[in-house]
Parts: C-alpha cells; sequence; structure tokens
C-alpha cells in the first residue's frame, strides 16, 4: 500500500539533528551487518505528535543525505523528495500501539532472517532473552512486505516485547530513542548467531519458566536510563 497522500517536500531544516542522526543509524546498521543495500529501515518519533521521521524508499544509505528522510503523518500522508519506506506502515503502527516506542528498526541482518525463514521465534536458551521483554522472541505469521497484514502481524508477535522476527523476511525491534534500538537490534542479531550455532551442536537446553521470571523482573531496572 503506497503513502495515503502527498504533501510539499519537507525543508531540510526540519528537524535537522535527527535527520542526521537517523541517517547515522543507517550507516551503523550497514556497519554492523544488519543490512546490505536498499535493505532494512529505521524511523524516529516526532515530537508532539508530529508522526515520524523515516528513512526513504529504494536509496542506500550511501547514498542518503538528511534531507531525503521523510516526514510521515499518522494518516500516512508525507513531505520530502524521495517516498517514504515501503514499511512506514509497520513504523507508523508500532508508534501508535506502543507509546514507549522512540525509534523503529527494520533489518534483514544474515541470523535474524535465517531463523526467520524457518518461521522460528527463539526460545529462553539464553537469559539475554529477557532483555527483549519476556521469556521468549516470537516469529510473527508471514505477509507481503509494505502491508497492512504485516504491520498486524508483527504487532500481534509484539505484545509484551520490543523486537520480533518476521516470517520469511527479517527483524523488527524499536527502543526509546535510535541508540537503543540500534543496540537492541545488534544485541538481537547475536542472540540469533548464538541460538543458530546452537542448534548445529543439538537440541538447546532451555531456561525454565521460573528462570527466566527471575531474569525478567531483574531486567526491570537493567540498562534504564538514570533519573
Amino acid at each position: 500500500m503506497n503513502p495515503k497522500s502527498v504533501h510539499p517536500p519537507a525543508h531540510p531544516a526540519d528537524h535537522p539533528e535527527l535527520r542526521i542522526a537517523l541517517l547515522g543509524t543507517m550507516h551503523a546498521m550497514g556497519a554492523a551487518r544488519l543490512n546490505v543495500g536498499t535493505a532494512g529501515n529505521a524511523s524516529v518519533r516526532l515530537p508532539a505528535a508530529a508522526g515520524m521521521l523515516i528513512t526513504p524508499s529504494g536509496l542506500a544509505a550511501e547514498h542518503c543525505r538528511p534531507e531525503d528522510m521523510a516526514v510521515v503523518a499518522a494518516d500516512g500522508g508525507w513531505r520530502g523528495p524521495a517516498a517514504p519506506s515501503s514499511e512506514w506502515q509497520l513504523h507508523r503502527d508500532i508508534y501508535s500501539a506502543f507509546a514507549e516506542a522512540g525509534a523503529v528498526l527494520h533489518a534483514h541482518a544474515p541470523f535474524a532472517t535465517a531463523l526467520a525463514c524457518q518461521r522460528l521465534g527463539i526460545p529462553p536458551f539464553h537469559y539475554m532473552i529477557a532483555r527483549f521483554g519476556g521469556s521468549t522472541v516470537p516469529c510473527a505469521r508471514y505477509a507481503t512486505f509494505g502491508s497492512q497484514a504485516l504491520s498486524d502481524a508483527a504487532l500481534a508477535a509484539l505484545q509484551g516485547r520490543n523486537a520480533c522476527l518476521l516470517a520469511n523476511h527479517g527483524m523488527v525491534v524499536f527502543g526509546r530513542d535510535l541508540a537503543h534500538a540500534l543496540a537492541l537490534a545488534i544485541e538481537l542479531e547475536t542472540l540469533c548467531e548464538q541460538y543458530w550455532r546452537t542448534l548445529q551442536i543439538g537440541t538447546p537446553v532451555l531456561l525454565s519458566e521460573r528462570e527466566m521470571a527471575e531474569v525478567i523482573e531483574r531486567f526491570r531496572w537493567y540498562g534504564k536510563p538514570r533519573t
């Protein structure tokens, strides 16, 4: 589905710091091997309910400028020199569903995608799974990229979580800001690799519900910003 409407191009002076940070995040995703070429996308919530700033469709990070980032409103209307990412609905709906989401990253990271293509969620093979809000990282059901069905499937898998895999597709994570979301995405890909490698040895020994409940309780304060 294409964005609902097109507004006049955004002025590059709109949210300059967020534009630079968003483009920097896309470069960092490439450096961390989360994305290659035009795959993947990222966004950041704008203040005062002004929608989101999202990476453009079909442009590799190395060919983007800060002014290429698109402003997308809640109704799907957008401003910018290039169309927003085809996954704009997924990002928009995550912001709508989760007040704590300040930034969203979607990637076709190698190990996350390998598991997603087997339609495997990640069980509690390691206690750091709790970093993502529960005792598992689910895999959302398959739906065509850029569709409302994909967004609906992801939201269902994200209940009580800040990350999930997307069947035959990749991963999506959200964090309180771009730096937090990037750190979570890198950590999720690391866990996906560890789980993939564990499966090469045999069936992993999983942590129990009681053991994961204790870890999840500890993670209520782990990594939280100081107030």
